[in-house]
């Protein structure tokens, strides 16, 4: 079957329409998203195979959330509902020299009351390949935590490739776990590693610098704790103002350095999604390209999610392919 597994909460985003604040609007638009539910939206996209493992809100809600996931192709047959409200988060889009902000309320939402006896990992891992998680969905509950770390070792056993994204929130690790022990524990039982310096300087307590010296050897330091670990992808950002950024990607991999050209994009729609939209690239990348195909296609499709809107990447391996492949011009095509 060759299907790719993705582990976290959905929620439901509300923004006012255009750039108003909230206090400026009696309206709000809604979608439904979050981290790894964005990627394996992409990746059904892009025409893989894609299985969610969540739990939604036991009303019109969660079903909402649900049937959304359908609209994108996803298999939602192993998500369970529970008698608590989805997740939700607000946000107001930045315009130039004005962030955007975010206001959450998750940490009391359905997701947050996963449990392991939820999630039939056997079942789920029948005809898995790819299993993809985030440093997010281990920071909103202990039972989000132990029921992570029960599929990822069922994994680990069965030779299923994982990719970890361990970003670290703060604000998110609030029931007792501390969150650096647990993201280096959850990293042990991975295999490819999609993130910078800063996260391996905070789950090694280490203090790389942030250029390709640093990047370097903070992954040779990464593969030397973990070395189950076998590449290791990062996405580097220069933000210039909230409607004006650029990115590139670069890698370490097979103890070789590898980088993509940088990718302006100077009217920025939505930031929201656009490092999903790098993991999905990158992992469609590597189910079909080699490593530097795959990185230029990551980074690819990350640049394109900045221009829709939405936390899910609406783009064709196509789309992808003509940004990777330079051509940047926008050119109205008929």
């Amino acid at each position: 079957m060759n299907k790719i597994v993705t582990f976290g909460e959905v929620l439901m985003r509300l923004s006012p329409p255009g750039y108003r604040k909230i206090q400026q609007s009696s309206q709000l638009d809604f979608y439904f998203g979050g981290t790894e539910m964005n990627v394996g939206a992409s990746l059904s996209q892009f025409g893989l195979v894609v299985q969610h493992i969540s739990t939604v809100s036991n009303d019109i809600v969660g079903e909402a959330a649900l049937a959304s996931l359908r609209q994108y192709g996803i298999d939602v047959s192993h998500i369970k509902k529970v008698n608590h409200p989805l997740g939700l988060y607000f946000m107001e889009v930045g315009a130039s020299m004005r962030s955007s902000q975010i206001a959450y309320n998750r940490l009391q939402g359905s997701f947050a009351h996963i449990s392991p006896d939820l999630v039939d990992w056997d079942a789920v891992l029948d005809g898995c390949t790819w299993l993809h998680w985030t440093g997010i969905s281990p920071a909103i509950s202990e039972g989000a935590y132990q029921t992570l770390k029960a599929g990822l070792q069922k994994a680990m056993a069965k030779g299923i490739t994982i990719t970890a994204d361990p970003a670290y929130r703060s604000n998110l690790w609030q029931y007792g776990r501390n969150g650096h022990e647990v993201l280096a524990e959850l990293i042990g039982l991975s295999t490819i590693f999609i993130g910078g310096v800063n996260e391996i300087n905070e789950i090694l307590k280490v203090d790389f610098t942030l250029d390709k010296e640093g990047f370097i050897a903070a992954s040779q330091k990464l593969r030397e704790v973990y070395p189950q670990i076998t590449k290791v992808f990062d996405k580097v950002r220069t933000g210039l103002s909230a409607s004006h950024q650029k990115i590139y990607g670069r890698a370490w991999v097979n103890n070789q350095y590898i980088e993509t050209p940088e990718i302006e994009i100077t009217d920025v729609a939505d930031r929201i999604g656009t490092g999903d939209a790098y993991a999905a690239g990158l992992i469609y990348g590597l189910h079909n390209y080699n490593d530097q195909e795959a990185l230029n296609f990551a980074n690819a499709a990350c640049g394109l999610k900045h221009t829709v809107l939405g936390d899910v990447n609406l783009v064709s391996v196509a789309e992808v392919l003509e940004v990777a492949n330079g051509n940047v011009s926008g050119r109205l095509k008929r």
